[in-house]
């Protein structure tokens, strides 16, 4: 099925491995153009290797995504080298679980910019671009604690801004063809979900609760991320889809 992919540029944060990792490598069997960014370098590194070996047009750079200079070098970057910036995909983002009377300001700061600081920086600087061509996908990854989780609060806030800043989005940029959407996922087996002390505890909660009998993929993420960013999507924004296994409560 052609998804309408071939010769996009496409920019992950948080590209370098788990969702993000996934995300770039099925958006570059489309055909689409990838730039993986991530503040780890070797990983960078490590993916876009392994992109090229299988064909793709791929480019890797470091950028923190909460420093607007950085970002702002990036958008820079990615116009000289491809012209254009299609379709952001704003994925960086992690957690720093504590229930708030024992959170640190450090830890609820560095999760909140992270995921919403980034998410605005990101697409101020790609929208210019999209606005430029009348055509943009920008793709907000969220997620089920969005409703709420215990000992999550600076998470949960920050995924829920983002489904905020979607809809604001998508009411903003309709008219320039931009569509705006989130995906919210449920228990993802990520390498970084895998190395928690407490993985196997989440893991056995989750699958107690999911309505499917099995646990969440990177790739299960990606192919919702294929799909709003093609074609087959283009009447379709503001909108929250969740790839939770049909999973809500906590």
């Amino acid at each position: 099925m052609d998804m309408g992919l071939q010769g996009r540029v496409v920019v992950v944060t948080g590209s370098a491995r788990g969702i993000g990792k996934a995300a770039v490598t099925a958006l570059a069997r489309e055909g689409a153009k990838v730039v993986v960014t991530d503040i780890d370098s070797s990983a960078i590194d490590s993916t876009v290797s392994e992109l090229r070996a299988e064909g793709a047009e791929a480019i890797g750079l470091v950028a923190d995504v909460c420093d607007a200079q950085q970002v702002q070098s990036l958008g820079d970057r990615v116009k000289t080298e491809f012209g254009r910036l299609d379709i952001l995909v704003n994925n960086a983002g992690f957690t720093r679980d504590k229930y708030l009377t024992k959170m640190a300001d450090q830890e609820w700061d560095s999760v909140v910019n992270t995921i919403l600081r980034g998410a605005y920086l990101m697409t101020k600087t790609a929208l210019p671009m999209m606005m430029e061509r009348k055509w943009g996908r920008v793709i907000n990854i969220s997620s089920r604690a969005h409703l709420g989780n215990p000992g999550q609060t600076n998470y949960a806030a920050a995924k829920a801004g983002l489904i905020g800043f979607t809809r604001s989005l998508a009411l903003e940029q309709g008219k320039f063809n931009i569509t705006a959407n989130a995906i919210a996922p449920g228990f993802i087996e990520t390498e970084l979900v895998k190395a928690l002390p407490t993985y196997e505890r989440l893991r056995d909660a989750a699958l107690a609760r999911n309505p499917l009998p099995r646990l969440g993929s990177p790739e299960d993420i990606a192919n919702a991320i294929v799909f709003l960013a093609s074609d087959r999507a283009g009447y379709i924004t503001g909108e929250t889809l969740h790839v939770t296994g049909g999973r809500y409560s906590s």
